[in-house]
């Protein structure tokens, strides 16, 4: 972590003083433990507070569309394929964004080591696959792996697909994990058994609309939500409204979600809403063989049309 942290800086620092961006878009130290926050350098000195650990939950491809500067982004994987998003669907231009590539070996979930340590948590040490938790009077030490995101253990693109400069080495990516092998178990269930199973996913909402001001896909002026002419669906806590939500929304993310996982990192109902665009990006993968955020040279499936597209849908 450490030498990240270093090299972090040091890019930081030479595209400051050299004049080559305006920001440089980092890591900071979050107001509490295990939660990192977003950090904008504009200087030097502002570089030298940049820091990376498995904390750096965010996808800072949220603050990149429709800026005029020049911006430098620390990106991990997840991250990088969203800047191909915004890229391809024109929120940013290319060349105006320097892309500090970061290999990522998962981020922690800070619910999941609470589970663990339920004590009051003032701070916390990483190293060598563990983590250190302490508090007053106790200091417990827990393995990276069990609290691990539910994204980041079938991840399979840990390092960033497109950069200007990579921090440090790659880092191995995940062989052999199916990533859907949960949603292939769903999917075997009878109709009645799913809808009754994504009703109960969602009955605790309370339509905050974290999971969409999180998301990096959602940058539309007007959401549909807060449409009124016409007005798509009510803004109650009703449950056909509440699904209607949550099903338009991950159609609108089918074939740019790249499962970075901010959605469910921001609902403060711990809903699973990653199993509405999982759904949808296992069916775009295995019709299309697309993923996104992977090249910038190719657009999601479903903004395009070629004559050879799949037309079973048809029949």
């Amino acid at each position: 972590m450490e030498r990240r942290i270093q090299r972090i800086r040091e890019i930081a620092k030479r595209l400051l003083s050299e004049g080559k961006v305006d920001v440089v878009i980092g890591y900071g130290q979050g107001t509490v433990p295990l939660r990192n926050a977003p950090l904008f350098a504009r200087d030097e000195k502002q570089a030298d507070k940049l820091i990376w650990d498995s904390n750096c939950r965010i996808n800072l491809a949220n603050y990149l569309p429709r800026r005029t500067d020049r911006v430098a982004v620390v990106a991990k994987g997840c991250d990088a394929r969203n800047i191909i998003n915004h890229v391809v669907e024109h929120q940013i231009q290319r060349e105006q964004v320097y892309i500090i590539g970061v290999p990522c070996e998962g981020m922690i979930d800070p619910e999941l080591v609470r589970r663990k340590e339920p004590r009051l948590i003032t701070g916390s040490v990483e190293a060598d696959g563990k983590l250190t938790v302490k508090g007053d009077g106790f200091e417990t030490v827990i393995s990276k792996d069990e609290v691990l995101r539910s994204n980041c253990r079938i991840c399979v693109h840990r390092n960033p697909s497109v950069y200007d400069e990579l921090a440090v080495d790659a880092v191995p990516e995940l062989q052999n994990v199916d990533r859907f092998a949960d949603i292939k178990e769903l999917l075997s269930k009878p109709d009645s058994e799913r809808y009754a199973y994504f009703q109960e996913l969602v009955s605790q909402c309370i339509r905050c609309y974290a999971c969409r001001d999180a998301c990096p896909l959602c940058y539309c002026p007007v959401c549909f939500v807060d449409e009124s002419m016409p007005q798509w669906l009510g803004k109650s806590v009703d449950s056909r409204d509440v699904m209607t939500y949550h099903l338009l929304r991950a159609f609108h993310c089918a074939g740019r979600c790249t499962d970075c996982g901010a959605c469910e990192s921001a609902c403060p109902m711990d809903i699973k809403v990653r199993q509405f665009t999982r759904r949808l990006e296992m069916d775009i993968q295995e019709r299309y063989g697309y993923e996104a955020g992977l090249s910038l040279e190719s657009r999601p499936p479903l903004t395009v049309y070629l004559p050879d597209d799949p037309q079973e849908f048809i029949k």
